[in-house]
């Protein structure tokens, strides 16, 4: 649909797309029309038109029927022989965005440009720049703002968000630095976006320059700057100041304890996620989404199948779809505790399977040595219309692994680049060494190792000297481990490793040697970990550990078990 004007200057001319408006949208808007055609002086009433353009309710679950509105009331403005103005295009240039529809907003921007809207009024300007960030043209974003001096804070930040979710948080960060160069004070929004970005790129030392400037300039602390202050923290490494952090928050909602939860995980923190989450269960506050993926993640790399299972039972009971990151998780949480029978149950049971969904259960699968069903999920993906990615092909080339499928294995090796164009990483040429060296082919897996494209890194190394402890390949470990140690020259697998081919090989002295070697450099061993669940809480036990609160009982109860089992030993004798 082209507009027209009766005016001589030449108007936008954006064409109407395609989804119609629902019938109770219409009716009320075919009122607002008809009020408009009666109208005596139309051309009198460019207010009346910006001030229904503005008044129009958005639609979220149908932007494009939002868009269509807007588009035919500016129609119905060009036809009555009305221009749009500079409150007129920043409300077109909104819904354009809300709908990402880049063509038409850039034909307002091209009226503007026209009308001089756009190097005059700092408002239009805005609004066109948050147009295309949203759109992800991000070079007309910095054009824009680069062109006249009419900036105020607005453009500066979304020049900063333009940037941080176009994947390119250093060129965020360093737009602030210049807004703070020219004596533009941020605001809490601002220094929101700004701390995503320190979190993105995993700087401590950057997130904490964003706090000291928080605090030096007197920022407001509410609970969105709270809640980015903790994430960043966790994502950079710090959980002691996130937790201060978090604690001397005056306001803390679901997102905060979100962060919190999350951000542990991330970091591995299993333990102590599940004990914010106890914490915000025991405030009565409700988790959603996010909390339950978190928890479940906790869950799976704790082997708590009891929370699991609670969480599970939380879903169901709360009527919440277990579709999308809620049904990836319990899928991936039920395989790892073990449970890989109720996993594929969560895993049928979805009404909607992703990528992931098939990863978690491929990986759960082959974890559980289930070979064939792992391979037979995977065949089903292209059925369905879902690319793998490269974690799913890890699955899959472990589930060979551990099934002796050596041809196979490297027909999906190769298919991962012929047929589906994704380049194998380190973990994926790791996982075929250890598929050749578990079939005993270590020749092979030493001349993979050889030829592959690029640099072996620790993982690579360390599945070939497995694969020599298994097959007793003393000299070529010897030959293995020498070159991990170039790699890793801190860890202790590779000392503990050798030390025990040499001890599988009879070769005590050099075993003994190993272990003065490790003395010498203060290198220990990392010691045995198990943990037990009990009525929802996990206690963990290492070798020789006696932090737990309760260890003398422990340990009294291990002799009585030991005493009883060696008296039970003699009376069968």
């Amino acid at each position: 649909m082209h507009l027209s004007s009766k005016q001589g200057l030449s108007p936008p001319n954006p064409t109407i797309i395609n989804p119609k408006l629902t019938s109770s949208t219409e009716k009320n808007f075919t009122h607002i029309l008809s009020f408009l055609n009666h109208l005596e002086k139309p051309d009198l009433c460019l207010s009346l038109y910006n001030a229904i353009i503005q008044g129009l309710p958005a639609n979220p679950n149908n932007k494009a029927s939002s868009l269509l509105q807007v588009l035919e009331l500016l129609k119905h403005m060009l036809v009555n022989g009305l221009l749009p103005d500079n409150y007129t295009v920043p409300s077109v240039l909104k819904a354009c965005a809300q709908s990402r529809a880049l063509r038409e907003g850039q034909q307002m921007h091209t009226y503007a440009i026209k009308t001089g809207l756009v190097l005059s009024n700092v408002y239009v300007k805005n609004t066109l720049m948050r147009l295309y960030a949203v759109c992800g043209v991000i070079n007309c974003v910095r054009n824009l703002f680069d062109e006249g001096p009419q900036r105020d804070l607005v453009s500066w930040t979304t020049l900063i968000q333009g940037y941080v979710k176009m994947g390119l948080p250093r060129e965020g960060v360093e737009a602030f630095f210049d807004m703070c160069d020219a004596k533009m004070m941020a605001d809490e929004m601002t220094l929101v976006i700004v701390l995503s970005a320190c979190s993105k790129l995993g700087d401590l030392s950057l997130g904490r320059k964003i706090n000291e400037y928080i605090y030096d300039n007197g920022v407001y602390r509410d609970v969105f700057i709270g809640n980015a202050l903790v994430d960043m923290y966790l994502k950079c490494g710090d959980a002691d100041f996130a937790y201060k952090v978090f604690n001397e928050m005056p306001v803390r909602n679901v997102v905060s304890w979100n962060s919190m939860i999350s951000g542990l995980a991330h970091q591995g923190k299993f333990k102590e996620a599940l004990d914010v989450f106890r914490e915000m269960q025991r405030i009565g506050l409700e988790p959603d989404d996010v909390t339950l993926v978190g928890v479940l993640n906790s869950c799976a790399n704790l082997g708590v199948l009891e929370l699991g299972e609670w969480v599970d039972a939380y879903v169901d009971r709360n009527r919440i779809e277990a579709d999308g990151f809620i049904g990836n998780a319990l899928v991936d949480m039920y395989a790892k505790c073990g449970s890989i029978d109720q996993a594929f149950k969560v895993f049928q049971g979805m009404k909607r399977r992703d990528v992931h969904s098939y990863t978690a259960m491929i990986v759960g699968l082959a974890m559980h040595g289930e070979v064939e069903r792992a391979l037979d999920i995977f065949a089903e993906m292209p059925r369905m219309g879902i690319e793998p990615d490269e974690v799913t092909f890890i699955g899959v080339l472990a589930a060979c692994s551990h099934g002796g499928l050596v041809a196979e294995g490297q027909k999906y090796f190769r298919d991962m680049s012929s047929v589906y164009k994704l380049r194998p990483q380190t973990e994926h040429y790791g996982c075929m060494v250890d598929l050749l060296g578990r079939a005993g082919l270590i020749n092979e897996a030493e001349e993979f190792v050889k030829n592959m494209p690029i640099e072996p890194d620790a993982f690579v190394w360390g599945a070939l000297l497995g694969a020599c402890r298994i097959h007793g390949k003393v000299e070529l470990a010897e030959s293995v481990m020498k070159k991990l140690l170039k790699v890793e020259p801190e860890r202790d697998g590779a000392y503990v490793l050798m030390s025990n081919i040499y001890s599988s090989a009879n070769r005590w002295k050099d075993a003994v040697k190993l272990r003065r070697a490790m003395k010498g450099k203060n290198m220990k061993k990392t010691p045995g970990c198990s943990s037990i669940e009990l009525d929802g809480v996990v206690h963990e036990f290492r070798k020789g550990d006696k932090s737990h609160k309760r260890s003398k009982h422990i340990y009294k109860l291990l002799d009585e078990i030991m005493s009883h089992l060696k008296n039970h030993e003699l009376l069968a004798h």
